[in-house]
Parts: structure tokens; C-alpha cells; sequence
């Protein structure tokens, strides 16, 4: 059976975030969000990643505008625009753990998802950068997403999962996967696993350089 770790991207959405929270309240889970600091810089987006805070969860930055992944993104302002705006804008109503989690284009891994810079930043400020290892493609099937996340949890002992609270269509299935993981035995936890964090609290692991850009 699987340990399975729940994340949000893309959010805070109005109706999409919201149908989410019901259900972890429903069964007493915890997750975490990582939010696009253009939605928190919205009044709306902030009362809501509010909300996630107050009622248990975690947030994460997932930078600012979701544009171009890190390793891909040339602009000398880059960091600061994507990490460090968002990061302000965290910083001021979540004093937890600093996660963040890069922009892959569709779930993949790579070296485009970090840049040297970035990866400076990380560790100068001392986030854990967290990855994935299940992504049932929400965002593309509303529908089938949830049937072919149960079938994917066989393949892991240790699951960080990517869904999107941005797709409110897709997460009316969240209530019938997380019921189902359930009763086939599968568990569900916030601790990532090694395999999924190439930096931990600002320390980079050995497996970093796979995910960062040649610049």
C-alpha cells in the first residue's frame, strides 16, 4: 500500500479550492497548496489561501505567473519575478515551512525546472523544493483522472501527488479518489519522502543537478 502526499497547484482558484477543502475536512486530511502569486496578489486569492492555512493545510510558492519553467526562463529579473514576488506575498500569511514547488509544462522532470539562480535563491532562503512522482493529468480529463490515479498509487510505496484545485471540474473527482484510496488501504500523510525533495530546508541533495538548467 501506498503512502500518498496531496498537492494543490495552480490555485487559489474561487470555486476549485473551496470543493477541495470540503473534502479534506470530510475526511480529516491535510494537503498542500502551492499558490501562484498572481492570485494572492487578488484580494479573493488571498482570503482563500487564508482559508487553506486556517484550516490545517500547508502553502507553497509555485511562482508568480506559471509562464516558463525556471531552467527555461532567460530573463535577468527572473527569480525575483517568479520566486521572490510571490514569496512577499506568502510571506505575509503563512510562517511555516518555506516549500516550493517549480513549473514542469505538463508534469515532467528535467533540467528545465530549475535554474542555477533559482537554486540560489532556494538556498539562500532556505525552501524545500518539492517534486512529484503521480500526475493523473486533471487538468486534461476531468473525468478519468481519478480512476487512473487509484491504478498509479500500485506502482509507489511513497506518492507525492499533483492535482489542481484551478480545475473545479476535475476536482469534483477528488471525493471519489480519496474515498477509494482509502478503502483499498492506502494512506495519506503531508511528510515528503527524499525521492521528491532535490533540496530540503536550503540544503541541496545529490540528486539536484538533474533538475537544473545548463546556463
Amino acid at each position: 500500500m501506498a503512502t500518498v502526499r496531496l498537492t494543490f497547484d495552480n490555485g487559489p482558484h474561487p470555486v476549485g479550492t473551496p470543493r477541495v477543502l470540503d473534502v479534506l475536512a470530510k475526511h480529516d486530511l491535510a494537503a498542500t497548496f502551492f499558490v501562484l502569486g498572481k492570485h494572492l496578489a487578488t484580494p479573493g486569492g488571498r482570503a482563500l489561501a487564508e482559508r487553506v492555512r486556517d484550516e490545517g493545510h500547508r502553502l507553497g510558492n509555485h511562482s508568480y505567473s506559471h509562464a516558463v519553467p525556471l531552467g527555461l526562463d532567460r530573463g535577468a529579473d527572473a527569480v525575483e519575478r517568479e520566486l521572490g514576488r510571490t514569496h512577499e506575498l506568502l510571506a505575509s500569511i503563512w510562517h511555516g515551512p518555506r516549500w516550493f514547488r517549480p513549473f514542469g509544462g505538463g508534469g515532467r522532470l528535467g533540467p528545465h525546472l530549475l535554474s542555477p539562480a533559482a537554486v540560489r535563491w532556494l538556498v539562500e532562503h532556505q525552501h524545500t523544493c518539492v517534486l512529484w512522482n503521480v500526475v493523473p493529468g486533471d487538468w486534461q480529463d476531468p473525468e478519468g483522472w481519478s480512476a487512473r490515479a487509484l491504478h498509479e498509487l500500485g506502482g509507489h510505496d511513497d506518492v507525492v501527488i499533483v492535482l489542481h484545485d484551478s480545475e473545479p471540474e476535475a476536482m469534483q473527482g477528488l471525493e471519489y479518489f480519496v474515498t477509494r484510496a482509502l478503502d483499498q488501504g492506502h494512506a495519506f500523510d503531508v511528510g515528503f519522502p527524499p525521492s521528491c525533495t532535490p533540496i530540503v530546508a536550503g540544503i541541496p541533495g545529490p540528486d539536484l543537478g538533474r533538475y537544473v538548467a545548463i546556463q
